[in-house]
């Protein structure tokens, strides 16, 4: 059963063409290391500006070889309360190396890589990266989505010629589009005239 979603909200995949998704949140594979309260089916959600800037990405995009995937739309409030408690609980160790390697789960907050009022809940922000079109394969971007680490900043160093390449046709791909890139996330774009700049919404995905 679909959500009913609020006006002016969609289904990135109904009304976008050749966008792959895998919604993290949805799944296992997370930093929490379960889904995530909000998320109750493996979707993409946001406002229709959002998906009609994504389709100039996606347009701009395949010339150069690549396809877009997402990992992340919309956010309801209630999955950014699910990550400030998970933040609280004790330190089981299932995802810090993947995810958060150098930091304490409780500095996530102050350092900028997860926020209590995040602007995916106001339905116009996603985190995405690139695929290969000829071979379905993701690119190389030098570090995985949800990476907290310096590694994952806009301009780090150390992650190789093709990586930095590939953030940097990302980044051009997203910024000529309408967004604005996260200094912090490789992967986190916002539209720059966002439709719904000061509400922060909490219905499900499901």
């Amino acid at each position: 059963m679909k959500t009913a979603l609020k006006s002016d909200f969609v289904y990135v995949d109904e009304v976008t063409s050749g966008i792959r998704w895998d919604s993290k949140y949805a799944t296992w594979d997370n930093f929490t290391g379960k889904p995530v309260d909000g998320y109750l089916a493996n979707r993409i959600v946001g406002t229709r500006a959002l998906c009609d800037a994504l389709e100039k990405a996606q347009a701009a995009a395949e010339p150069l070889g690549f396809g877009l995937l997402l990992w992340d739309g919309y956010r309801p409030q209630r999955a950014v309360d699910c990550f400030v408690r998970w933040s609280r609980e004790p330190e089981d160790h299932r995802t810090k190396l993947r995810h958060y390697p150098n930091i304490e789960r409780s500095e996530m907050f102050e350092l900028g890589y997860v926020a209590i009022k995040s602007g995916h809940s106001r339905g116009s922000t996603v985190d995405l990266t690139l695929y290969h079109l000829a071979t379905g394969e993701l690119a190389d971007m030098g570090g995985d989505h949800d990476l907290m680490d310096p590694i994952s900043h806009h301009g780090a160093p150390g992650i190789g010629q093709v990586a930095t390449a590939n953030r940097k046709h990302l980044c051009t791909v997203m910024t000529d589009s309408g967004f604005s890139s996260y200094a912090s996330e490789w992967w986190h774009y916002s539209l720059k005239d966002e439709p719904y700049a000061d509400t922060y919404f909490d219905f499900p995905i499901s």
